[in-house]
């Protein structure tokens, strides 16, 4: 195939982390890259030093947490390169909050725009043409943070358990249309995000490492999976650990770092 017959992958978040090791593993593969984040500047500096020509790669910018922003890159993508064969909203953040700090309101606020509606969003110009062809796969980042509350980590726990239900529903919605929604949990990715905490993080994995693993369930149009595998195992159990258990386990456990003003949306 031609460069413009080959498949399409919408990316957000994509200026570093995961999004970034999401967009590398697709030009691996062969996909064209539509690549949104804020920092349009370092998301072309790295298309270019991947040799990644005009013909392969498009940047857009755009805030996710600013709906009409998001709109508009998705609709310009389709007007620029067509309609993605896969759209990936991976753009988020993860911020500690205090329900008893007035300003941590405005982080959780903020927190779910991004996770949540902003996840909706990046969705919403595809949704129809997609279903019109009769094919694609929307591809909702969450976190095993979804499964349990963690102390601390009320908005982050909070917009990711929402990432699961939202894409449950939008599963269902779809169904039989030929378009696939996938719903990814990863657990902890060597992130600029995640070299942050101040805890222990089981069964590390680099974000290439990620990257190659959510590629091959997307291209299986998975439902839902934990990446990886073991920490799928840790939160099924944790789920079904009792409430004053689970208290007790992470009594003393280090919190997430707050922060007053949020940083850009990645993984």
């Amino acid at each position: 195939m031609t460069s413009s017959q080959n498949p399409l992958v919408f990316i957000t978040g994509a200026s570093s982390g995961i999004g970034q090791a999401l967009a590398a593993r697709y030009a691996q593969a062969g996909y064209r890259l539509a690549l949104v984040a804020r920092r349009t500047a370092e998301m072309q500096t790295w298309a270019d030093a991947q040799g990644l020509g005009a013909d392969r790669c498009a940047v857009y910018g755009a805030d996710v947490a600013d709906i009409d922003s998001i709109v508009t890159a998705g609709q310009a993508c389709i007007a620029a390169q067509g309609v993605p064969a896969v759209v990936i909203a991976n753009a988020g953040v993860s911020i500690g909050m205090d329900t008893a700090e007035r300003e941590d309101l405005d982080v959780m606020a903020r927190t779910l725009a991004i996770n949540n509606t902003g996840l909706a969003a990046t969705f919403h110009p595809f949704v129809s043409a997609m279903r019109e062809r009769g094919s694609g796969a929307l591809v909702g980042i969450a976190s095993v943070a979804a499964i349990r509350g963690l102390p601390g980590h009320g908005a982050y726990c909070a917009s990711k358990a929402a990432v699961v239900a939202y894409c449950e529903s939008l599963r269902g919605e779809l169904r039989g249309s030929g378009v696939a929604v996938v719903t990814l949990l990863p657990g902890y990715v060597d992130t600029p995000l995640t070299r942050k905490n101040r805890y222990s993080m089981p069964f590390l994995l680099s974000a290439e490492a990620f990257a190659a693993r959510a590629f091959d369930a997307i291209r299986a149009q998975t439902s839902y999976r934990v990446i990886p595998w073991q920490m799928g195992v840790v939160v099924k159990l944790l789920r079904v650990l009792p409430n004053a258990w689970f208290d007790r386990l992470l009594v003393g456990r280090a919190r997430k770092p707050r922060q007053s003003t949020p940083p850009p949306a990645g993984h």
